[in-house]
């Protein structure tokens, strides 16, 4: 899949590889939690509504940037006219902060253009997947703006669940977020453990052995070419 995203840099792949597992994992839940139906936003006030006859849910949420379906740009939300240094673009401000720090320039620069990708669209979301990655945020919101214009909203209410580690579901988490972009698994594996506080280490024969929460061990092995060959969680004596 990388292929489709010739133009990110390595280290944007390496932090989108960080938040793999555990960021479509936390999508899933998003998706649940949300009802379906319209949805409308007030940016003043940091509020976010969606539902329909069947329930409505109202959310705090901020604005993590938004794609030009026509132009094929993707602008980030502090990056808005006439919403620098508003509450709404607070997170993505940090976004912003984070990528100048680590050397990630598809962070820091306001506007991006993707019409030399494959699939722009595609690669939007790519973008607004890394922006809750480092937000840890508990998922991000994608709806359509009017003709020709897409908006993502990051969550920023406890009431939207987050999934806790589960040893019974920890290889099919790994395992689908390796198979998302496929750059990088040992870094969607120590993202993973890093962002549920799972303390790991690699072993002398490069299998990465995690402590869980439940305090049973987790194995996870690589084959020769770096890709997930096996993952056990085993009791602790």
């Amino acid at each position: 899949m990388a292929n489709e995203f010739t133009l990110f840099s390595d280290a944007f792949f390496l932090e989108a590889e960080r938040h793999a597992a555990w960021g479509a994992a936390q999508l899933r839940a998003l998706t649940s939690f949300l009802p379906e139906g319209s949805w409308a936003a007030d940016l003043e006030t940091c509020r976010y509504q969606q539902g329909g006859p069947q329930g409505e849910v109202e959310l705090r949420v901020g604005l993590l940037g938004s794609f030009d379906t026509d132009e094929l740009t993707w602008m980030w939300g502090w990056a808005h006219p006439g919403l620098q240094g508003t509450e709404v673009v607070a997170l993505t401000g940090a976004l912003a902060r984070y990528g100048r720090v680590y050397g990630i320039p598809e962070l820091t620069l306001p506007v991006l253009d993707l019409s030399g990708l494959a699939d722009p669209r595609h690669a939007a979301e790519l973008l607004a997947f890394v922006g809750m990655g480092v937000a840890d945020a508990p998922g991000y919101i994608g709806v359509p703006a009017g003709p020709g214009s897409q908006v993502y909203f990051l969550p920023d209410d406890p009431r939207v669940p987050r999934p806790a580690l589960d040893p019974i579901t920890l290889p099919r988490h790994l395992i689908d977020g390796a198979s998302l972009i496929g750059h990088a698994p040992r870094e969607v594996v120590t993202g993973y453990f890093d962002h549920h506080g799972a303390p790991w280490e690699t072993a002398a024969d490069g299998r990465i052995v995690a402590e869980l929460p439940d305090g049973s061990a987790a194995e996870v092995e690589f084959d020769e070419l770096g890709r997930i060959a096996g993952v056990r969680a085993t009791a602790r004596p």
